[in-house]
């Protein structure tokens, strides 16, 4: 075996391998490309934000809520189907800032929308 295959960049664990085009690892499930490693090394990796159906997500995406979700502090419920436009991509724990008709700005997190 002439390449090593990298260490899995969320656990480090050395025993991944190759599935086709993704390279995975067996100790926590973690799945990437190798051009997603390529970029880690050279220190341009910016966090990829992501939808729950896996696509990625840039600024100014438009999302559709995929779960009903209770707005914190208040007795409103972002309903499934919601549309919301003009995503923005922040770091955190929610990791897209929007603006919703009828409840104003909010911050959503990627795993309950999906892109439209």
């Amino acid at each position: 075996m002439t390449d090593a295959l990298p260490p899995c960049p969320q656990c480090t664990s050395a025993y991944t391998y190759e599935d086709g085009l993704l390279l995975v690892c067996p100790e926590c499930g973690h799945e990437w490309t190798a051009a997603e490693t390529a970029a880690a090394i050279a220190g341009n990796a910016e966090p990829v934000i992501r939808d729950a159906a896996g696509n990625v997500l840039q600024d100014g995406d438009s999302v559709t809520v995929i779960k009903d979700l209770k707005v914190k502090g208040s007795s409103l419920v972002v309903k499934i189907g919601t549309r919301v436009k003009s995503i923005r991509l922040v770091e955190g724990d929610h990791d897209i800032d929007c603006k919703i008709d009828g409840i104003g700005a909010m911050k959503l997190k990627s795993e309950f929308v999906k892109k439209s």
